[in-house]
């Protein structure tokens, strides 16, 4: 291992634990949510469902303002942040803290800073991209990392679109998508999928869900490559 590896591995482990630090008194809740996301037993999917349906259905029904939305939501992070620390302990019972458990909870603060760690240096090479203003024309590839999510071990290939001379249409048209995608689909119901979604993403992980469909695609999507190019030949 290099004196660069080195160095990353002991700012890990050096940010890991002061993450652990910060959230001790949140660690009993951190631990059953991560059990329920995980869908340790075939009801959590259900349960994380219907909790999200009523807690959308109760913010349609009162079709609270921003002002009012913003000033209850952080009222309620105020209320978490006093009170979970102070009950946690007395409802989950901090006697009954395991090795394992301990352990879990120091991979999930793990994954979580690894996870942090990927998306800054994500942000920072597009930054660069954006400040050097590249030529198309002189344009190289360069070997970009995958984001990786640590936790769910999800990976999404960022494709080097610097590198061709599609770039800017490929993000404009992207972009129009999206902005076409929000203006058809209302907000809250639009919010409410792409909520569901990240919660359940980590236990279809887990379940290899995920990986299955991916599979699934890309083979269509070789065999539609593989047609073309029979095509044309």
């Amino acid at each position: 291992m290099s004196e660069a590896d080195n160095k990353s591995v002991n700012v890990i482990a050096q940010e890991t634990a002061q993450l652990e630090e910060q959230l001790q008194g949140w660690g009993e809740v951190i631990l059953a949510g991560d059990r329920v996301v995980r869908w340790e037993k075939p009801w959590f999917p259900g349960a994380l469902m219907g909790g999200t349906s009523v807690l959308f259905l109760l913010i349609y029904y009162l079709d609270p303002s921003v002002l009012t939305g913003l000033s209850c939501s952080i009222m309620l992070i105020c209320l978490a942040d006093y009170l979970v620390p102070t009950l946690a302990p007395r409802v989950f019972g901090s006697n009954k803290w395991t090795t394992e458990q301990q352990q879990r909870f120091h991979d999930i603060c793990g994954n979580l800073v690894k996870t942090k760690r990927r998306v800054v240096g994500w942000w920072n090479r597009l930054c660069a991209v954006k400040e050097e203003k590249p030529k198309m024309s002189d344009l190289v590839c360069a070997d970009w990392a995958d984001l990786v999510c640590a936790d769910c071990s999800l990976t999404w290939s960022l494709t080097c679109l610097t590198c061709s001379p599609q770039y800017f249409a490929s993000v404009i048209s992207s972009l129009l998508v999206v902005a076409w995608i929000g203006q058809q689909v209302h907000n809250l119901l639009l919010t409410y999928l792409i909520v569901s979604f990240l919660l359940l993403l980590p236990g279809m992980n887990q379940y290899g869900i995920i990986s299955k469909y991916t599979s699934m695609a890309k083979r269509e999507i070789n065999k539609l490559l593989k047609q073309k190019e029979k095509k044309n030949e």
